[in-house]
C-alpha cells in the first residue's frame, strides 16, 4: 500500500528505495558542486546526480545526470562507495529513500551551467567544499574519491 501523502512524484513517500547515482566530478584539484533545485536537500550544495533509469548502466546514468544538470561531458572512472539517503518528515515517516551509488568521474575541460533540477553549479576547491556543503556524507564521499584518485584507497 502506498502513502496518501504523495506530492510531486512517486519518489516522495516511496514504497521502496530508489537507486540513485551521485557523481564526484573532478577537474584537476576542483570538484563539481550543484545547488539542489529539488527536495531532498532543496537549496543545499551537493553532488550532481539522480535516479538511474531502467536499462541504463551506472556509468551511463552518471554521465547523463551531469550533462543534464551542468552541460558538462564527463568520463566516469569507478564506483567509489554506496550509501543510504533516508529523509523523514516531522512525523517520522520516510519521505525520501535513496540507495546512492557514488561514481568518480573526470571532466578535462569546461565550466558548468546550471540546468534541469540544479539551481546553480560551480567548481570548488576542497576548502570551499568544507564551507558550502552541509550534508556530511557528501563531504565524506568527496574526500574518499580524492583519496581514491590518489591511489590511497582501492
Amino acid at each position: 500500500m502506498t502513502s496518501p501523502r504523495r506530492t510531486y512524484s512517486d519518489r516522495e513517500y516511496p514504497d521502496r528505495p530508489w537507486v540513485g547515482v551521485g557523481v564526484v566530478v573532478w577537474q584537476g584539484e576542483r570538484v563539481l558542486l550543484i545547488r539542489r533545485g529539488r527536495a531532498p536537500r532543496l537549496g543545499q550544495w551537493g553532488l550532481p546526480g539522480g535516479a538511474q533509469s531502467v536499462g541504463e548502466t551506472l556509468f551511463e546514468a552518471a554521465a547523463r545526470e551531469v550533462l543534464e544538470e551542468t552541460g558538462l561531458a564527463v568520463e566516469p572512472q569507478a564506483v567509489v562507495t554506496a550509501l543510504d539517503s533516508i529523509s523523514r518528515d516531522p512525523e517520522g515517516e520516510v519521505q525520501f529513500h535513496y540507495t546512492l551509488v557514488e561514481v568518480l568521474a573526470e571532466c578535462p575541460e569546461g565550466d558548468p551551467v546550471a540546468a534541469d533540477d540544479a539551481m546553480d553549479a560551480r567548481w570548488a576547491t576542497p576548502d570551499q567544499v568544507a564551507e558550502l556543503v552541509e550534508w556530511g556524507e557528501t563531504t565524506r564521499v568527496i574526500e574518499l574519491s580524492r583519496a581514491f584518485r590518489r591511489g590511497i584507497v582501492g
